[in-house]
């Protein structure tokens, strides 16, 4: 049986993939798939398919462009959820700002140089008019409980994160959110290495065809409303509202929303250049 390991946050956006490990559905096909929890996000697992740690990962799409095109030898090969990620711009609950003005030149914190949270704070300042040299500090917190440590102990002012991974935290009155910052593309694609994806292409494919099953069909799964909210400590009220925004994909990125992301990264300086559209995808 072969072993290929594959990388993701432990949030609800996964939870498809740990109802088909615990169904047996790979290794029905000769595939020991096995999943690793990445929480310092993006950054991390960019780390981990560069160092061949995991052979896949699904990953923030605009993280994935931007370290290919640094030199991390991986392709886009699906995307995953079709909708925007909804970023939660939160602050300490205690905290003298009040909204988004209040935040333009503090630190944000971020779980490493390259993640999500590094980059939509540019995003997000971006669509405030923000200088993006003057007014974007940065704090590194690793992960989500860095980020608490780091905004009650004030060494960062704010932490951009999915609004309802982060929203317990709200509700337990340790953060306070003072906006929404949605990804303008859709969040989450499926990234595998180079030289995994030239030997693994079938079981690439397999697993694919096995995650897209489920995706498809996730929102008719019975109870899968209070299966989330009793896994990750979510109210049901606010799973419901994310199961309502949210859709997955079976299909590869379109050149033009590729397009689009770049453009994005090289107006805000994140990219050098951009690359074409056979250079970051492999079309399976």
């Amino acid at each position: 049986m072969k072993k290929i390991n594959i990388g993701g946050v432990p949030e609800h956006f996964n939870l498809a993939w740990y109802l088909t490990l615990k169904n047996g559905e790979y290794k029905a096909e000769g595939i020991n798939l096995r999943w690793h929890d990445y929480h310092g996000g993006t950054g991390q697992m960019c780390k981990g398919l560069r160092e061949g740690d995991i052979d896949m990962a699904v990953i923030l799409t605009e993280g994935i462009v931007k370290d290919i095109i640094a030199g991390n030898p991986s392709k886009i090969v699906q995307t995953y959820t079709q909708s925007p990620l909804i970023w939660g711009i939160h602050v300490a609950a205690d905290s003298e700002f009040k909204n988004i003005d209040d935040i333009k030149g503090t630190r944000a914190a971020i779980s490493r140089y390259g993640s999500g949270s590094h980059l939509m704070a540019y995003v997000n300042a971006k669509n405030n008019d923000w200088n993006l040299e003057k007014d974007l500090e940065f704090s590194v917190i690793k992960n989500l409980d860095g980020a608490i440590e780091g905004l009650t102990n004030g060494d960062a002012d704010y932490f951009m994160w999915e609004k309802f991974t982060t929203k317990p935290l709200v509700d337990d009155g340790i953060f306070r959110r003072i906006g929404n910052c949605p990804s303008p593309w859709p969040c989450f694609v499926i990234a595998v290495r180079d030289e995994f994806l030239k030997h693994n292409e079938e079981d690439v494919r397999t697993i694919l065809e096995i995650i897209n099953n489920t995706t498809s069909e996730f929102k008719n799964i019975p109870s899968i409303d209070r299966t989330i909210a009793n896994r990750y400590e979510q109210e049901l009220e606010d799973v419901r509202e994310w199961l309502s925004l949210t859709e997955w994909s079976q299909e590869l990125i379109d050149k033009k929303t590729l397009n689009h992301v770049q453009d994005e990264l090289l107006h805000l300086n994140i990219i050098p250049e951009k690359w074409d559209y056979k250079d970051l995808v492999y079309k399976l």
